[in-house]
């Protein structure tokens, strides 16, 4: 087996390999990459045995054959190389790696690609197009909000994903944690219908970094995997587990009060505030009275701070406490110059002006996209 490489190229193609392998992984074959150069093409591998990575770039090829080696060791070689072509050259298990313009060579050992694991064909998927910014931006509105508590990740694994369905001309990303739900939801009039998945945040995350604005991705849904392809990259992985929670029985209906903020105001305020904030239990007070809304961060043994902004509100006092991470990581992706806050005063204590339920966080104008947040109780 022999060929040669731009390597440039080939390290960009290393490097999503690398976010998908797991290094970890008591599979050793599952830290190399499977590489099958044939046809003046070279076709990449790469698997964690639930997330499958294919690629292919064009080589010049001596001779054709297929191996696998150490993703990590092969990426850490290229890298340490300048620009230009570079030879690669198996003989039995071993492989020769060397640039054209250095008087240097490295060598690896190789396993056979007869113990690297079939990652199946996409031959037969039937695929659907979608504009690749909007997908990107499904993605980006929800990914942050899955659950992350690795104590209790087992019990709680269907919301480790982000759920994705159509009805009617609709597609909708969500994806929560049981406190908190992001939803974003767009027109796709010439979808087919496919059934609802629950996919690992590890392919949408690869995806998202990898996937340009311009033009359109392919996906597919088939039985319990999901495949996305564009460009000469194609992912696909294993669906989670396990009945997602009915997010519309979530997101709070005929919610009477508001108020109005500046975005970037809110989210320097809140920059600023939080260093005072106890780290463990994320709590900010918001006050909102006529005009202004005040942030206050609660005395800990290292001190306390209180800002305040003006808002668009006019009305009684009224006091949120609130997980200040989930209130900052849907204002990095709202676009719009102004947020709304949405939310009820609890009947109970309305003396108090005091908000308990679940609140709405979204742009303004309204927009595709909401964020539902439970305020922290007392």
């Amino acid at each position: 087996m022999k060929f040669t490489f731009d390597r440039d190229a080939m390290i960009k193609e290393i490097a999503i390999a690398q976010e998908i392998i797991t290094n970890k992984s008591p599979v050793t074959i599952l830290s190399n990459i499977l590489i099958i150069a044939e046809n003046n093409m070279l076709t990449i591998k790469a698997t964690d045995s639930t997330v499958k990575f294919t690629t292919t770039i064009p080589v010049d090829i001596q001779e054709e054959g297929r191996t696998t080696i150490y993703c990590d060791k092969f990426m850490s070689i290229i890298s340490s190389l300048p620009s230009g072509d570079i030879e690669f050259i198996k003989e039995d298990i071993a492989v020769t790696i060397k640039p054209i313009s250095k008087r240097v060579k490295f060598q690896l050992k190789s396993q056979a690609s007869d113990k690297f694991p079939e990652l199946g064909s996409s031959e037969n998927v039937p695929f659907f197009e979608l504009p690749a910014k909007e997908f990107k931006e499904m993605i980006r509105h929800t990914i942050f909000a899955v659950f992350k508590d690795v104590k209790d990740i087992k019990s709680r694994s269907f919301m480790t994903g982000v759920y994705f369905e159509k009805e009617g001309d609709t597609l909708t990303m969500v994806a929560t944690n049981g406190n908190r739900l992001s939803c974003i939801s767009k027109t796709a009039t010439n979808v087919p219908d496919f059934p609802p998945a629950n996919i690992p945040t590890k392919i949408l995350s690869c995806v998202l970094k990898n996937l340009s604005d311009e033009g359109n991705v392919n996906v597919a849904v088939v039985d319990n995997s999901i495949f996305i392809k564009f460009a000469n990259f194609e992912f696909s992985s294993s669906l989670i587990d396990g009945r997602f929670p009915n997010y519309k029985k979530v997101i709070p209906e005929n919610l009477t009060t508001k108020f109005q903020v500046n975005k970037a105001d809110l989210e320097s305020a809140l920059k600023r505030i939080t260093i005072m904030a106890d780290k463990e239990i994320y709590r900010v007070i918001f006050r909102i009275s006529s005009g202004v809304l005040k942030l206050i961060s609660p005395e800990t043994d290292s001190g306390a701070a209180e800002e305040e902004i003006p808002c668009r509100y006019d009305g009684q006092t009224i006091t949120m406490a609130m997980n200040f991470v989930y209130v900052t990581e849907p204002l990095k992706v709202i676009e719009s110059e102004n947020v709304v806050v949405e939310f009820n005063v609890d009947e109970n204590r309305e003396d108090e002006g005091l908000v308990t339920k679940a609140v709405i966080i979204r742009s303004e104008p309204a927009g595709d996209y909401q964020h539902v947040v439970m305020p922290l109780k007392g």
